[in-house]
């Protein structure tokens, strides 16, 4: 058996075959995995029991060994372990010696699987740890990468016009992938592996692209390849279209599906959909069960339903409105997906309370904005004392570091398990008040007040970040009326580094729903919170049962995909409105436009503690944090810290009262971190004392406040720690982020195949076509090379990412919605941060009225080799201007970033911010790229300019609109079986090429799409028989 992430056999029957090189590492039991979905990347474990055999200590010769495989849910299992994408191993060795019964794993029930969790998440952080210090150093590695596409299979009623789904996956997949064995010689191929829902199924490339310019045609011409083999699988009456969702799920009861399946069942209790739409494979229907089991209840996810003159949950509402929604046409309407918890409480499953996105309450908390960390003022009132010295841990004082003195503002978050700290952005700590409580060291003051430390503010850059400096000795702070001022959050400094501080209780008194549009409220409601009626789903299939677009690259060393998880985070809610195509859910039109909170909500295993719900659950021991810990999202969202660290070097030392003080190389460095970061204490005290660094530490033990959803029987303590990362997968595999960032994975035989280190991005959602679906995805890795070569940084305070995500969600958010964004992407020449100072920017334009004659000539300037190499790069090619992105000017107050349409983003804004399609071409002008592929590259970007600027629309106004102009619809936000249908024939035809649809490709044709040339025919010699006089 040769371990590697991908399949090397099938067993069609009872027994295999394979061949273990290495018998000198075999103890008295082997630990296989069998292959499982790619969009969880986890393995079930087996153990192979050797019946009468202790170690071997020979090495001479392979052991071999028979397996009999016992039949668990599916007829045919695979065997896998490690490998880059696509990349397949030998088929093994096969003879007739038996020697072993492989005894197929069964997941644990929850209640008995919950018992190995604190083992679990611990055995994790040594398994990370272990694999950290084996890759850290790996260098030079090239760039692979590969995208995954999921299809829905669908069953067509011409007779009826009705659409159902097909349960056939797993039968068309294990058909497929036999065939692509049969043309294993062909270079370019398909793989095949399950997806959540039994009508599901995912497909990859065969062999991952490679950083060469003309792999980006193999994007499209692999897409389209994978599209024309599934239809050699379908009967007459399926269609596999490119849909996000189907529209129509949960909403027939008992006659959803082919074959029906009856509604509910104890693994999920739903009241919409049966258990037997869910994968049959095990692992698929224990993850909606134990999902529910921690939760406390069922999963609960309501979308606000799209208001249209007709709609009948709208008659119950004061004012009958525009279909604008509740916010007017000048602004986006919110839904606050994963915080809807009390507003359930008032008014039940059957309404939502929405926001909007110009209102001053958009970042107020309480009414479901991002939650952003608190901060306080440093103010040690005893003689003699200046401030305070941090803490690595708390009562573990650090001396080295430079400390906080008295009028100093640091921002942190209490923690809910250690009363009395505070756990810092930087990852240190402070204590609130004395041991014995008399003295306060830490006054909680206005969010928006600027945090001022001397050591930061030197960080980077020696532009100053505010009107002033704050001095750090104790004689030059503002006197105690000054400091009390503050405290009492009226204090206007002018020229201090507290600057422009606003009253807290003007923010609490502000709404959420307050705008110029009248409010929507229920008739029997007075209160002002903007009401909507919603449309309400109770399983996890709503949710794992949408299709979308994933990418995964290859960085060439843990600095470079350190930072591109970063900067691709700040990427992930742009292109998710830019591809937004999921209008529809449960038979009605949603006012939102995304799948991501409807996911985010059906895997929401948060106790009610957890969610902020006080008194409502009870501590229990066997889950992470005893399900108290407030955790402020679901394991599926947007990510809450950015890892990369950039550099601390000695010329950075920053002296304080005549001496240097170090300390840095302990702290969290990035300062856009500005969410609170629920981290596992125990976690990143292991991580830190194994010398792994905070920034990193602290994404780890994040991930683990997360207990293990699937444990397998026999899988627990018998992992290796050293060996291998089950544990770790179990937990960093169910934390669905926008961006994942995935270590190198063990290599247990010399034959694996090398994997570096990588960063997945999965906020894209699914488009009707090859061609979209390639653009989008060229454009993204183009996108990761402008960044590395033109040293650009994107960071952007969290909280703003957050608030993205949310706006990314609205009705046609791409074409009318603003987005946050960095103002200035490239290195400063002089200052600005917004307080006056000239600024130069490398992307600024000539004095020419012609605005593309402009950005032509400014951007020469950018794609000029020698201005890039002119760049201090270090021995491992990381340049200086890289280091500092993390807390370059402007890092975590308002300056860095602005409001910026789809459009300004894309194609430039003013003479400071060129736009990222510019961007693409200037690095393609600066490669040479090919003239055949950068004609391609040039239709895309084209293609992906006209969405971004409205001439073309998305898929979810298209679809949206296709629905309200039918001949069927009445105007009431239903979609009937007849529309279903008739939408998803076009879709089909639409991503075949047999239908064109000018407001969503322009003049673009597809080029049809059939079953001819899927696979390649033999030159067969067999003889015809009685044919042979027909033929001839």
């Amino acid at each position: 058996w040769a371990p590697g992430r991908k399949k090397i056999a099938h067993a069609t029957s009872t027994s295999l075959l394979v061949r273990y090189p290495e018998p000198h590492r075999i103890s008295n039991s082997i630990q296989l995995h069998l292959s499982d979905s790619h969009s969880f990347h986890t393995q079930h474990t087996y153990m192979l029991l050797l019946a009468g055999c202790g170690r071997w200590q020979s090495s001479s010769s392979p052991l071999i060994i028979l397996l009999t495989l016992v039949a668990l849910a599916a007829p045919s299992v695979s065997l896998t372990g490690y490998q880059t994408i696509g990349k397949r191993l030998p088929s093994p060795q096969r003879t007739s010696l038996k020697m072993g019964l492989l005894k197929v794993g069964v997941p644990m029930k929850w209640e008995k699987s919950k018992e190995n969790n604190n083992y679990i998440r611990q055995a994790g952080v040594r398994q990370f740890i272990a694999t950290y210090n084996r890759v850290k150093d790996l260098k030079g590695d090239e760039l692979l990468w590969g995208d995954e596409i999921e299809y829905g299979v669908f069953i067509l009623d011409e007779q009826n016009k009705k659409i159902r789904l097909s349960l056939r996956a797993k039968e068309i997949m294990d058909k497929l992938n036999e065939k692509e064995d049969a043309h294993a010689h062909r270079t370019e191929g398909c793989n095949w592996v399950p997806e959540y829902g039994a009508w599901m199924v995912e497909a990859t490339p065969k062999r991952p692209y490679t950083g060469f310019a003309t792999d980006l045609l193999r994007v499209e011409r692999n897409m389209r390849l994978r599209r024309r083999r599934l239809l050699t699988e379908l009967r007459d009456d399926e269609v596999a279209p490119t849909f996000s969702t189907f529209p129509l799920l949960g909403a027939l009861g008992d006659d959803g599906s082919v074959p029906p399946t009856k509604v509910g069942g104890s693994v999920t209790l739903s009241d919409y959909i049966g258990d037997g739409i869910i994968n049959p494979h095990p692992r698929f229907a224990t993850l909606s069960a134990n999902i529910r089991q921690r939760r406390g209840e069922k999963v609960n996810i309501r979308v606000p339903l799209f208001r249209d003159t007709n709609t009948p949950e709208y008659k119950g509402f004061d004012i009958q409105p525009k279909v604008d929604g509740c916010c007017g046409s000048n602004t986006l309407q919110l839904w606050r997906y994963g915080k809807g918890d009390v507003s359930r409480d008032k008014y039940g499953n059957d309404r939502v309370v929405v926001g909007c996105s110009t209102s001053a309450g958009e970042f107020n908390e309480s009414n479901g904005g991002p939650e952003t960390l608190q901060k306080w003022l440093v103010d040690v009132k005893c003689d003699g004392c200046r401030g305070l010295f941090y803490r690595s841990a708390p009562n573990v004082i650090v001396p080295d570091a430079d400390w906080p003195r008295n009028g100093d503002v640091v921002v942190g978050a209490e923690i809910p398990n250690i009363p009395g700290w505070i756990r810092l952005q930087n990852g240190y700590y402070l204590p609130m008040a004395s041991d014995d409580g008399k003295i306060k060291f830490l006054h909680e003051v206005s969010k928006r007040t600027h945090a001022s430390n001397e050591e930061k503010a030197r960080l980077g850059s020696s532009t100053p970040l505010f009107r002033g400096s704050i001095a750090a000795d104790t004689n030059k702070v503002a006197d105690g009326l000054a400091l009390q001022t503050l405290l009492e959050e009226k204090l206007s400094l002018g020229s201090s580094a507290v600057a422009d501080v606003e009253v807290e209780a003007e923010e609490r008194t502000m709404s959420s729903g307050t705008t110029s549009e009248v409010l929507m409220t229920p008739r029997s409601s007075g209160d002002t919170e903007n009401v909507r009626a919603a449309i309400h789903m109770d399983a996890m299939a709503f949710g794992m049962g949408c299709c979308c677009l994933q990418i995964t690259f290859q960085a060439k060393d843990l600095d470079e995909s350190r930072f591109i998880y970063d900067q691709l985070a700040v990427m992930a809610p742009i292109m998710m409105a830019l591809t937004a195509s999921t209008p529809l859910l449960k038979g009605r039109i949603a006012d939102t436009d995304c799948r991501w909170g409807i996911i985010s909500e059906c895997v929401d295993d948060r106790t009610p503690a957890e969610r902020g719900l006080s008194g409502q659950s009870e501590p229990d021991d066997d889950l992470a944090g005893k399900g108290q810990r407030r955790i402020y999202k679901p394991r599926y969202d947007s990510i809450s810290t950015y890892i990369y660290q950039g550099a601390y070097n000695a010329d950075d030392e920053v002296k304080v009262a005549n001496s240097t003080k170090n300390g840095m190389k302990n702290r969290v460095l990035n300062m856009y971190n500005d969410l609170p970061v629920p981290i596992d204490e125990e976690s990143y005290k292991l991580l830190r004392d194994s010398g792994i660094d905070p920034g990193l530490s602290q994404h780890i033990a994040h991930l683990f406040i997360r207990d293990p959803l699937v444990v397998f029987e026999g899988a627990v303590e018998e992992i290796d720690d050293e060996m291998q990362t089950e544990h770790f997968e179990s937990i960093q595999s169910t934390n669905w982020q926008s961006v994942r960032w995935k270590p190198p994975p063990p290599r247990n035989d010399p034959n694996d195949p090398h994997i570096g280190w990588r960063v997945e991005f999965r906020s894209m959602e699914m488009q009707l076509t090859d061609f979209e679906n390639s653009a989008f995805t060229v454009f993204i890795v183009l996108l990761t090379r402008v960044i590395l070569t033109f040293d650009l940084n994107l960071y952007i305070p969290l909280s703003r990412v957050d608030a993205n995500m949310q706006r990314a969600h609205s009705r046609n958010a791409s074409h009318q919605g603003k987005f946050f964004f960095r103002r200035h992407m490239a290195p400063l020449a002089e200052g600005d941060d917004g307080y006056g100072v000239k600024y130069t920017s490398m992307f600024a334009r000539v004095a020419k009225d012609d605005v593309d004659d402009e950005a032509e000539a400014s951007l020469s300037r950018v794609s000029s080799k020698a201005d890039i190499d002119a760049n201090t790069i270090d021995e491992n090619g990381v340049s200086d201007q890289r280091k500092k992105t993390p807390f370059a000017p402007g890092r975590y107050e308002e300056n860095s970033y602005e409001e910026m349409t789809m459009k300004e983003i894309m194609t430039g804004k003013g003479d400071y911010f060129p736009g990222l399609i510019p961007l693409v071409f200037a690095y393609l002008d600066y490669i040479n790229c090919d003239p055949i592929t950068l004609k391609r590259v040039t239709e895309y970007l084209d293609f992906i300019e006209k969405r971004a600027t409205g001439e073309l629309v998305t898929p979810a106004t298209w679809i949206r609109n296709f629905v309200r102009s039918h001949a069927d619809y009445k105007d009431d936000s239903v979609v009937t079986d007849e529309i279903a249908y008739d939408l998803m024939v076009a879709c089909k035809e639409i991503g075949e090429g047999a239908r064109h649809e000018a407001e969503l490709l322009g003049d673009l044709k597809i080029n049809p799409i059939s079953t001819a040339g899927a696979y390649d025919q033999y030159l067969t010699s067999n003889k015809t028989h009685n044919q042979s006089e027909e033929l001839l």
